[in-house]
């Protein structure tokens, strides 16, 4: 619990109605989306704007007090799990989209901004965001940011990272800084913002953030090809590739995961097949058409049983929806659902997807696999018991052997889930001592008192799913 003086203090700050440290409200902060991690809180702190947010961490450095800046808690690598207890800031009064310039092409939001009513704001003007991570419903834009999301059309257009042109970050002291600005070309000086994205809230607090807009796609097709062999597929999609055709999204879905999608979406999908590629290209009408029909041969060739183009946005829209349900679909079959993202070359995705599936027959699991195939981000998703201590444990080799051999082939332990706790075991096997040590001087330097969501990233041990009682 929090001393009486520092919450007298903070109670000044932001006012008594938005430090909450009851019995409740610390259990509903102390656990994410990852699967049994879970550590209390010592308060929840809502801030209203960034002076506030300044003079909270400017307590909190003072009295060596760990902060968790929070979105809606959707990530999957207990990036938000305040495992050194704390205070959870919560960003529920900061979730103003600020501007939307048509003239540059940019807007600037707030960080409790909820994703999709960013989009859909920017789409009205005609105008374009294109990271779509799958809780965009609920996640907001400082959480994206934090974690450097992606979603499935960033294969054609990128990440979350690569849209934020500007932030406005707290540092550990409590000072200010603003980093880019509503520019295509700026080099002066270290990139501050591309150090901020992705970096999970332990360098700093993203308190506003302006992104880069496109202009809004004129056509969108959607096709669906249908496989028996599952190699086949991930072949297919390098093919696609190696074509010169660069599809917006370009999703894989093994057998296991379409019979759960479909009985949770029931949207007509095939369960009678080895796999799925969900296949979406957009832009002019010509070039959508000739594309389409370019990679409708390639999966023919590439011995596609069945190949066929959505005829309605409607129809593709269940598509699309289906594909981002594949998570919460799968979470109906066993108490526990672990999602992982493994990231390798396009050209390696085969032998990916093999060696996934030789890995769950080895440690006798239940694996689906699904994921953004186009830009080599697969999700094998083990479905388990955390209550079955000797199965878990199964699961942890199985992951283990899968992380080594995704960087075995050139990839990554994580694509686009970030690090938090859940992979900061594996963080030195793909960056190296020396790249660990980089990495660690740039935390002393800009939190020297280590009160930035403390206990993330840097692995203390090799522990993997931890309960932590406060």
């Amino acid at each position: 619990m929090l001393a009486k003086e520092v919450k007298e203090k903070l109670i000044k700050i932001v006012g008594l109605e938005n430090v909450e440290d009851s019995p409740v409200e610390r259990l509903v902060y102390s656990y994410d989306a990852t699967p049994q991690f879970q550590a209390l809180p010592d308060a929840v702190v809502s801030p209203r704007n960034t002076k506030e947010v300044a003079e909270i961490v400017k307590i909190c450095n003072e009295y060596n007090i760990p902060i968790v800046p929070r979105g809606s808690g959707t990530n999957l690598c207990a990036g938000t799990c305040p495992t050194e207890g704390g205070i959870v800031l919560l960003f529920k009064h900061m979730n103003s989209i600020l501007e939307i310039d048509e003239e540059n092409l940019t807007v600037t939001v707030q960080p409790g901004v909820i994703t999709l009513d960013m989009i859909r704001a920017v789409e009205e003007k005609g105008l374009f965001y294109p990271p779509d991570p799958s809780s965009l419903k609920i996640s907001t834009m400082g959480g994206n940011i934090n974690e450097n999301s992606g979603g499935l059309r960033g294969l054609k257009y990128g990440v979350t990272g690569d849209y934020v042109l500007a932030l406005e970050v707290v540092l550990a002291n409590g000072e200010v800084i603003r980093t880019g600005g509503k520019l295509a070309k700026d080099v002066a000086g270290y990139d501050l913002t591309r150090l901020m994205v992705g970096s999970e809230g332990t360098l700093g607090i993203v308190t506003e953030a302006t992104c880069k807009l496109i202009p809004k796609p004129e056509s969108k097709q959607t096709m669906l090809a249908l496989y028996q062999d599952i190699e086949a597929a991930a072949q297919t999609v390098s093919s696609i590739i190696a074509n010169k055709v660069i599809p917006t999204t370009l999703e894989f879905l093994d057998q296991p995961t379409l019979k759960v999608v479909e009985a949770h979406a029931q949207i007509g999908l095939p369960t009678d097949v080895q796999a799925v590629l969900l296949i979406e290209q957009d832009g002019p009408s010509e070039v959508v058409k000739r594309e389409m029909e370019k990679m409708h041969a390639l999966c023919e060739q590439g011995q596609a049983i069945s190949v066929q183009i959505a005829e309605s946005e409607d129809e593709a829209e269940a598509l699309r929806t289906a594909r981002r349900s594949a998570l919460s679909a799968l979470a109906r079959l066993k108490p526990t659902t672990i999602l992982e993202d493994a990231t390798v070359p396009r050209s390696e995705i085969a032998n990916m997807v093999k060696v996934i599936n030789e890995i769950a027959e080895k440690y006798e699991l239940t694996i689906c696999t699904f994921g953004h195939a186009g830009d080599g981000n697969l999700h094998p998703t083990c479905l388990t018991d955390i209550r079955n201590h000797e199965e878990i444990e199964r699961v942890e080799k199985a992951f283990a052997e899968i992380f080594e051999k995704a960087i075995a082939l050139g990839g990554t332990i994580t694509g686009e889930h970030g690090v938090g706790v859940m992979k900061a075991p594996y963080l030195e096997r793909k960056l190296g001592e020396a790249g660990m040590a980089a990495m660690k001087a740039i935390k002393e330097a800009l939190d020297p008192n280590h009160i930035m969501n403390p206990g993330k990233v840097f692995a203390k041990d090799c522990r993997k799913r931890v309960v932590v009682s406060r």
